[in-house]
C-alpha cells in the first residue's frame, strides 16, 4: 500500500509537486489531469489521504465539491456533457481516492465512451489558460458562499 509521503496526490496537496489548480476548499482540491482525455479534464481529490472513496468521512461534502467543480467545468468549457469516473475504488494505480471530470465535445474523437489511452498532449500555456477559466467559474459556490 502507498504511504502518504510517497503518494503523488498527497504531494500535490502539500504543494511539493506542481499542478494546475482549479478549486480548493477546506477538504478537497481540484486540478487538471496531466494526461487529459480532453481539454479541462479535472481530478477532484480529498486533501487527506484516503485509499477508498467510501473511507472519506464526509463523503457527501466531498461530492458537493465534485458537483460544484463539474458545474463550473460545464460553464468554463462550454459543454453540457461532463463524464465522471470515481477512482480509489480498487482499480486505480493511484492509491488516493479521486474523481475524474472529463468534458465531452462533439467530434472529440472518443465515440460513445472515453478511452483512457487517448490522452491529449496539451501545451503547458494552454493548460494554464484552461485552469484559469475553470477557476473563474469555481470562484463562488451555487449558494453564494465563497470557496
Amino acid at each position: 500500500m502507498t504511504k502518504t509521503n510517497e503518494c503523488v496526490f498527497c504531494k500535490i496537496v502539500k504543494m511539493e509537486l506542481p499542478a494546475h489548480l482549479v478549486f480548493e476548499d477546506k477538504t478537497v482540491i481540484a486540478f487538471l489531469d496531466i494526461k487529459p482525455l480532453n481539454p479541462g479534464h479535472t481530478l477532484v481529490i480529498p486533501k487527506k489521504h484516503y485509499r477508498w472513496v467510501w473511507d472519506i468521512p464526509e463523503v457527501g461534502e466531498y461530492f458537493e465539491s465534485v458537483r460544484h467543480v463539474a458545474i463550473a467545468l460545464q460553464k468554463a468549457m462550454k459543454t453540457e456533457m461532463i463524464v465522471s469516473g470515481i477512482s480509489g475504488v480498487g482499480e486505480s494505480k493511484w492509491m488516493h481516492a479521486h474523481t475524474h471530470l472529463v468534458p465531452r465535445f462533439q467530434g472529440d474523437g472518443h465515440g460513445d465512451f472515453v478511452n483512457s489511452r487517448d490522452a491529449k498532449d496539451i501545451p503547458n500555456e494552454e493548460m494554464r489558460d484552461i485552469a484559469e477559466k475553470i477557476r473563474e467559474k469555481c470562484s463562488t459556490r451555487p449558494n453564494g458562499a465563497t470557496s
